[in-house]
């Protein structure tokens, strides 16, 4: 699923200069749609230590773990409304979040947010709690799957409406700019949002006003349920940003160490002053769009191919033990790791839920 150079070439405008050296026509002369493209091109992966890379695994193997717990409390009942899983899409939450700077940079999402919480350092205790809609809960059983939320991590949600996130996204960063915080924004969206209007007209002010954030495109082929090619004009997103001026890159979104080479390269543009970077993230997610999606619409084949070739964590488990780490040491992360998720899931299930005056608590902001 990740797209060849050759692909990417297309973006070049006259064939008589390189793309590096060609100016955009009717624009400032030095700016260049490609130059983050092809900066990525020449390395494209972060050359971790094996410590490092012990980290991202352990980081990717706890969503998972935790994601497959969720589905067997939804399924018993304790989780209610919709649930997306993350179970696929692990190395991209891990690989750009690795890159953040905690209490100064800030993130948001879409309702498939677990993964991503999970991914800031957010304790799977409070996390599972919400999901169970428990009072201790990070948003006080009250927010659920789809709509946590912590200020105290500059995690912003967790949104239930498609694209919503966008232009939120957009104002953190622009509360960023006029604080003169150094902070950057992650903004995540899917390949189906990408096709909100919304969408565009915070491109519009991103790059106007040279925004410090980041639109991360997690195109996980299939949307809500229909295939990219199916619903979108033009499937190459990371060139969607082209007529705003935002310089797009195309990124292995199953390879953590892609992943996070990207996030330096995007991350150090932006925080320099030039403005928005549109990334597109080519993953895949293993499940249905939410616990009710049987997945008709692709094959077991299909899936069943993406876990054998692409699969973020067994790709990373074999660079470790071609790094030396052994089989044993793996096999006890994946233990404390499920020992983790176990605590978290009876933490949950023995916690209280929210007093009813909770209903009239947080519906209003009473001071500014």
């Amino acid at each position: 699923m990740a797209r060849s150079a050759k692909s990417n070439a297309q973006l070049s405008t006259p064939s008589s200069q390189p793309p590096s050296q060609t100016p955009l026509q009717g624009g400032d002369e030095d700016f260049q749609l490609r130059s983050l493209q092809e900066a990525h091109e020449k390395d494209r992966r972060y050359k971790a230590s094996k410590q490092e890379l012990l980290s991202f695994y352990e980081q990717m193997l706890l969503i998972r773990r935790f994601e497959e717990k969720a589905g067997q409390l939804y399924g018993l009942g304790l989780i209610g409304g919709f649930c997306h899983l993350y179970i696929g899409q692990e190395a991209v939450a891990v690989g750009l979040q690795s890159a953040l700077e905690p209490g100064k940079d800030s993130v948001i999402t879409g309702y498939r947010d677990h993964g991503h919480m999970l991914a800031y350092g957010i304790d799977p205790k409070i996390i599972m709690a919400e999901l169970t809609g428990r009072h201790s809960g990070i948003s006080k059983g009250k927010g659920g799957s789809m709509h946590m939320f912590s200020v105290d991590h500059r995690f912003y949600g967790g949104h239930g409406i498609v694209g919503a996130q966008v232009p939120l996204g957009t104002g953190l960063a622009f509360a960023h700019k006029y604080r003169k915080d150094g902070g950057v924004c992650i903004a995540y969206f899917g390949d189906g949002a990408s096709n909100q209007g919304q969408v565009y007209e915070s491109f519009n002010m991103a790059s106007l006003w040279k925004l410090p954030i980041i639109f991360v495109i997690e195109n996980n082929q299939y949307a809500m349920g229909t295939a990219v090619r199916r619903s979108s004009a033009e499937t190459h997103f990371y060139r969607r940003g082209t007529g705003f001026r935002i310089p797009g890159m195309d990124v292995d979104g199953m390879d953590v160490l892609e992943v996070r080479k990207a996030a330096e390269i995007a991350l150090d543009y932006v925080r320099k002053g030039n403005g928005p970077v549109l990334m597109e993230l080519q993953t895949y997610r293993y499940r249905g769009h939410s616990m009710s999606d049987p997945a008709k619409y692709r094959s077991r084949e299909e899936v069943q191919e993406v876990r054998d070739k692409r699969d973020p964590i067994e790709h990373a488990k074999a660079e470790l033990l071609a790094m030396g780490e052994s089989e044993a040491s793996l096999k006890e992360i994946d233990k404390r790791v499920r020992k983790l998720v176990t605590e978290a899931a009876d933490f949950a299930e023995n916690s209280p839920e929210p007093d009813l005056s909770e209903l009239y608590t947080d519906v209003l902001v009473e001071r500014y």
